[in-house]
């Protein structure tokens, strides 16, 4: 029964992401699958990036992450409100006032082209390799609700999601997520507060015992202010909350498209801050429903899997809560998952049409350019389905936690580029910067090995700080001269 319900659900859920799909991509051309013809509402991109930015990572992860670190994640995310003002008012500016497509050109601008080049090639690995671990703990939840049970092959599921996925983005890209994100972010959001309401009832709590329940668990800790060595120490999660939210919003292709298309700097100023404001109650509620869960599995004596990211799955799917959460878990799972991967799906096609392939320098007519953009798109449905079966093998730790790893490895040199482009008028060696960006990341992880060993220290996601420092260092030793433009 449980399959039928899975399956009803996310079919129901993508033909009407489908009927949206045909709707915005009348005259579609590549103006609107990378631009939108910078029409797009702003209020709608505000919305919509919720849904972009909490991916099905959220919808399991960061409720079985509290069994890990209580509710100290939140630390993290109020960093990002302040991250996200600093893209509003100081990165957003920039990319309109340059007229920017892909904000990898603004490296070839200020510095050359091998820049420009390594930028892009930073975020394709960057975007590719985080997509892909939220993709993947999506995958796999569905091929343990559904496709497990028809003796389908992972890789299958896999197949079978990222064809869905091309199918509605493959004609107006970026113009159809803009409303496809928020019919998202609305179904992911519905489907989050219901579940948490659905859950109360089974535990029969109402609000003031919710509220009592959750001030006097063991995992409601927020704030860790007495143990700075600690990874969850406060600043080291507010700082790299900042930075983390700079980097894996401002500096990606991905978000910043999104951005790129309202009408004008002020608009997009107004998504961003909005954005920025949502962005802290939204993950509010992923860790109340953490706490929830953890509480519920503790009277009812369940045993709490290892891998704390199957937690909630695992409830729903031995019927804790009945159809009626299942039902929502599948559409949050779903919603979450498509805004996240085709996203992730227009913005690599994009960056590697734009700044690898240089079509718009080229000049190509729009038939040829919709041939080569349509070729890349497709390819990059197939890398993202070798990078997922990469990961799948590979993972060992929480997702969410794996994600802000692998982010301040990947995009460390591409905080240090940009820091280094805006705030000085230094011009390094061009032909260098792309040694620099792989040394960088190298040294942080020597270091991350070798100083805990002998000072008891543990680096946690300050790692991208310090790779972002160690690039602006390398590029002030690689200058010739200063700007004069």
């Amino acid at each position: 029964m449980n399959e039928i319900i899975t399956i009803v659900t996310i079919l129901g859920y993508f033909l009407l992401l489908l009927l949206v799909s045909h709707l915005t991509a009348r005259d579609s051309s590549n103006d609107s699958f990378f631009r939108a013809g910078r029409r797009s509402p702003w209020f709608l991109v505000a919305f919509g990036m919720i849904g972009t930015s909490v991916s099905g990572v959220s919808f399991v992860s960061v409720p079985g992450y509290v069994g890990v670190t209580q509710m100290t994640y939140l630390q993290m995310c109020i960093g990002f409100f302040f991250g996200y003002l600093v893209i509003a008012f100081l990165l957003l500016p920039m990319y309109y006032r340059r007229g920017l497509t892909s904000i990898y050109s603004y490296l070839e601008q200020r510095f050359g082209l091998a820049s420009q080049k390594s930028g892009s090639v930073l975020f394709l690995l960057s975007k590719m390799t985080g997509a892909c671990a939220r993709f993947y703990l999506v995958c796999l939840i569905l091929q343990q609700f559904v496709f497990e049970r028809f003796g389908v092959p992972f890789v299958v599921t896999v197949l079978i999601i990222l064809l869905l996925v091309w199918l509605y983005t493959r004609r107006a890209g970026i113009r159809t997520l803009v409303y496809t994100d928020s019919l998202q972010t609305l179904c992911m959001l519905t489907a989050l507060v219901v579940v948490i309401v659905l859950v109360m009832g089974k535990m029969n709590l109402d609000w003031g015992a919710l509220c009592q329940t959750i001030s006097e668990s063991e995992y409601s800790r927020i704030f860790v202010w007495d143990d700075w060595m600690s990874k969850q120490s406060f600043w080291k999660q507010f700082l790299s909350g900042v930075f983390v939210a700079i980097v894996m919003t401002g500096l990606d292709q991905d978000m910043m498209q999104k951005n790129l298309t309202c009408k004008n700097l002020r608009e997009a100023q107004k998504d961003m801050c909005t954005y920025g404001v949502c962005f802290i109650p939204v993950n509010f509620l992923f860790l109340v429903l953490g706490v929830l869960l953890y509480t519920f599995a503790a009277g009812q004596g369940i045993d709490v899997p290892a891998k704390t990211d199957q937690l909630f799955p695992m409830l729903v799917q031995e019927g804790w809560f009945g159809y009626g959460v299942t039902v929502l878990f599948v559409l949050g799972i779903a919603a979450a998952a498509f805004s996240s991967v085709d996203s992730a799906l227009t913005a690599l096609t994009t960056s590697f049409c734009i700044d690898i392939l240089d079509i718009e320098k080229k000049q190509l007519d729009e038939v040829r350019a919709t041939r080569i953009r349509r070729r890349v798109h497709i390819a990059v449905v197939f890398v993202f389905v070798i990078f997922t079966l990469i990961f799948k093998a590979l993972n060992s730790t929480s997702v969410i936690d794996a994600i802000y790893i692998m982010a301040s490895y990947t995009y460390g040199p591409l905080l240090g580029l940009f820091a280094f482009g805006l705030f000085t008028r230094k011009m390094p060696r061009d032909r260098f910067i792309p040694v620099v960006c792989v040394l960088s990341p190298v040294i942080c992880y020597a270091l991350s090995v070798i100083v805990p060993q002998y000072t008891g220290y543990q680096f946690g996601y300050e790692l991208l700080m310090l790779n972002g420092l160690l690039t602006f260092a390398a590029l002030w030793g690689l200058s010739l001269r200063h700007r004069t433009d």
